[in-house]
């Protein structure tokens, strides 16, 4: 029988709803910012408190995102320095923005959740009381809106976690615990370029083009199109990543680079005819390529964007008339160069997405748990190697999605049936 004490070794589990005094959780300090393998260590922290409209949650596995790499970094924002600027007193980061687990107490509001329930995490968190929220806007759009694990403390790489109550999903019974805490940050996300943005949503026959097709956006991005009935065409950086993307169902697949596309990067000034008419040669053969590998020539109704500074201006050329780029993401730089001629002439769409709404978040893992969505788990890691995946990630060396066990024991795989 479980016993109850105040701190329990990792891996060893308490009666199911005694909450201990301390747990153990790699955190990050601001003397530690740096590259991610230095900037994660296990250290013994209080649990925190639940709130009356909050969950704690006993975390099983979680998932590896890029927003702790910036938080190990300390780059762009210091996200200790800018909370404790607001008043939030604790001088360290636990991160992590994607988990599964068991419902271990919960608020005396909480409704929707009870202990011992198996559940994911979504990361979007909102005060549910904020004006603009009560006047109509859409919570992830809200002024409060911020993501659990890099904008707030007490993320997922931790013994416990504590969320709000809308941020809990009931876990897909056929996952295990790694590959359930690996999928909704991504997941939902893309499902909200994808499918968020009327008119411009996925139809069934719609060409989409997607960037970073074996990335973590990528490979859920190229599996909601298919299933929507339209046809992903996929980017990578490597011929050896183009047997995966078809795996996930990927019409097609191109390779970046190919020496044939010189134009990567930020847009020249078209008072330079010469590099302007280069940088148009390049995007032009890429044009060709993407009619090559669809079998027809149709440009993308969607244009799935991520990288940001060394993409976009061939994304906005690429997109049909009337059709939309969504972009999520910057990890090549946040200048990015739109030749307006393209935008307005041809009536294209720019749109910005931020992670999902509640609705979004329980669409997509309805898509998990039908079996049309698979979480992509890729490497698994122990709890005292957190700054490995994210290193991993630093240097665009990580396949598919990563996780953590923290309190789960076993490694495995899962793969669509």
């Amino acid at each position: 029988m479980p016993v109850e004490k105040d701190l329990y070794a990792v891996g060893e589990t308490p009666p199911l709803g005694y909450v201990p005094k301390q747990m153990h959780a790699s955190l990050i300090r601001a003397s530690r910012f740096g590259k991610p393998e230095q900037a994660f260590e296990i250290e013994v922290v209080d649990v925190p408190k639940v709130g009356p409209k909050q969950v704690l949650v006993w975390v099983m596995a979680a998932g590896v995102n890029y927003n702790n790499v910036w938080a190990g970094l300390g780059f762009p924002v210091d996200v200790i320095g800018a909370r404790n600027r607001k008043g939030e007193p604790e001088d360290f980061h636990i991160g992590g923005s994607d988990a599964s687990g068991v419902v271990w107490a919960t608020g005396s509001e909480v409704r929707n959740v009870k202990v011992g329930d198996e559940v994911v995490l979504s990361c979007g968190q909102w005060d549910e009381d904020a004006a603009d929220i009560k006047a109509g806007v859409e919570p992830i759009m809200s002024s409060t809106n911020r993501i659990w694990g890099y904008e707030s403390n007490y993320g997922s790489f931790a013994q416990f976690t504590v969320v709000d109550h809308y941020q809990c999903f009931p876990k897909p019974k056929h996952l295990n615990w790694e590959a359930a805490s690996a999928y909704m940050l991504v997941g939902a996300t893309a499902y909200r370029m994808l499918m968020g943005w009327a008119p411009n949503t996925v139809h069934p026959g719609d060409p989409v083009l997607i960037w970073g097709g074996t990335g973590g956006l990528g490979t859920m991005a190229i599996q909601i199109v298919k299933a929507k009935g339209g046809i992903p065409i996929a980017v990578v950086s490597e011929d050896s990543r183009v047997e995966y993307c078809l795996q996930l169902g990927a019409k097609g697949v191109i390779n970046r680079k190919d020496p044939a596309f010189t134009h990567w990067g930020r847009l020249p000034d078209l008072d330079d005819a010469a590099a302007f008419g280069e940088w148009m040669k390049g995007a032009r053969a890429f044009g060709a390529k993407f009619w090559e590998v669809l079998g027809e020539r149709r440009s993308p109704k969607i244009v799935f964007e991520h990288p940001g500074e060394s993409t976009v201006p061939t994304s906005v050329f690429m997109a049909d008339n009337g059709g939309m780029i969504v972009i999520c993401a910057g990890t090549s730089g946040y200048n990015a160069d739109i030749d307006l001629r393209y935008l307005w002439m041809r009536q294209k769409r720019f749109q910005g997405s931020h992670f999902a709404n509640v609705e979004q978040c329980a669409a997509l893992n309805e898509m998990v748990a039908k079996k049309e969505v698979d979480p992509c788990l890729g490497e698994v890691f122990n709890f005292d190697e957190v700054g490995k995946p994210h290193q991993l990630m630093y240097e665009n060396r990580g396949h598919g999605n990563m996780a953590i066990l923290v309190n789960a024991k076993r490694k495995g795989m899962t793969t669509l049936d």
